[in-house]
């Protein structure tokens, strides 16, 4: 019996649907280019006067030329380095203020560091754990042939600077607290990112067997010494760190300004207190502090601002050039009538 190819004869499979296709007259574009160039620009300026409210202080810390406050710890590779930043705010920040730092000249987006990773073993699967993925090479293994946990260029690259912060109170240190909790996103904290689980086994046995990155001071499981749920896998700055930048110049959100300078930071001399780590001399790249407040947008940036005046822009002068072409050739064409 011969096979019949053929669709069924109904209206869905014979394409006969009934269908409607608008009709584009003048009547209808140009007052559409008017008004969405009219809704682009009145959402672009919003943006920028939000973007422009939102007060931003930043300092670098990196340690170039010889009278910076930094330059010994930058130009000696001594873990543990400690040097101090005085810096002066002009103005009070009022609201919540966000601590970070910047990288400069950091390209997290090269296709070989960003896939330098082993998502099942940060996942917290048992097996990738001892047996890290090929592609965490050439930090997958140590010269003794033990996985590395967590595995991976992005993770041996942990930003490891430390903070602390004290504002100068007529004459005093007064400490700025800082909350490192809740930094991450709440997906990667809880869904993308765990730790391995054994039944009786606290989180350095279930590490056993496993050896910290090359360019880590400490394993995985004692990130956090204050916090012992704060450790492994889940740590909130590894997690922040993870989330790779898309440009060469980033920052990440390290800090949340709490206690009594959690709604106001007054004017006045700080001292920041740095624990050095972090190598930049080579990239050549620079490090930065940075004091934020946030809107309903995130934090400061015109480019989104910008992007929508722009396409608003375009938009009104493709709809005058198409009033002018409309205006020019209908006179033609009645006349030719």
């Amino acid at each position: 019996m011969k096979k019949d190819n053929k669709p069924d004869n109904t209206a869905f499979t014979q394409q006969r649907l009934p269908a409607w296709q608008p009709v584009l007259s003048v009547g209808i574009v140009l007052p559409l280019f008017f008004i969405i160039g009219l809704a682009f620009i009145g959402i672009g300026i919003g943006l920028l006067i939000t973007s422009n409210n939102i007060q931003e202080f930043e300092e670098e810390y990196t340690g170039i030329g010889d009278n910076s406050n930094c330059y010994i710890c930058a130009n000696n590779a001594t873990a543990n380095c400690k040097c101090t930043l005085n810096f002066t705010i002009a103005q009070p920040i009022q609201g919540s203020v966000f601590m970070y730092y910047g990288l400069t000249n950091y390209y997290q987006n090269h296709q070989k560091y960003l896939s330098s990773r082993d998502d099942q073993q940060l996942a917290g699967e048992t097996y990738y754990l001892k047996n890290p993925s090929q592609s965490c090479k050439p930090y997958q293994m140590d010269i003794n042939n033990n996985p590395i946990a967590p595995c991976g260029s992005i993770a041996n690259s942990f930003f490891n600077d430390a903070f602390a912060l004290y504002y100068n109170n007529q004459g005093f240190l007064d400490e700025v607290k800082l909350d490192g909790s809740a930094i991450a996103w709440w997906t990667d904290h809880n869904v993308k990112f765990s730790n391995p689980s054994q039944t009786g086994s606290n989180l350095s046995q279930i590490f056993e067997g496993t050896v910290k990155p090359i360019n880590w001071s400490k394993p995985v499981y004692n990130l956090d010494v204050n916090n012992p749920d704060n450790n492994g896998f889940i740590n909130e700055d590894f997690l922040v760190w993870m989330r790779t930048a898309a440009l060469p110049d980033f920052r990440k959100l390290y800090r949340r300004i709490s206690g009594n300078y959690s709604s106001f930071m007054p004017s006045g001399n700080y001292t920041l207190e740095i624990t050095y780590n972090y190598p930049v001399k080579d990239l050549p790249g620079k490090k930065k502090v940075i004091f934020s407040t946030v809107s309903w947008m995130g934090g400061k940036n015109q480019f989104l601002g910008i992007a929508y005046l722009v396409f608003g822009s375009l938009c009104f002068v493709m709809g005058f050039i198409l009033l002018i072409v409309y205006a020019k050739y209908q006179n033609v064409e009645d006349n030719d009538d």
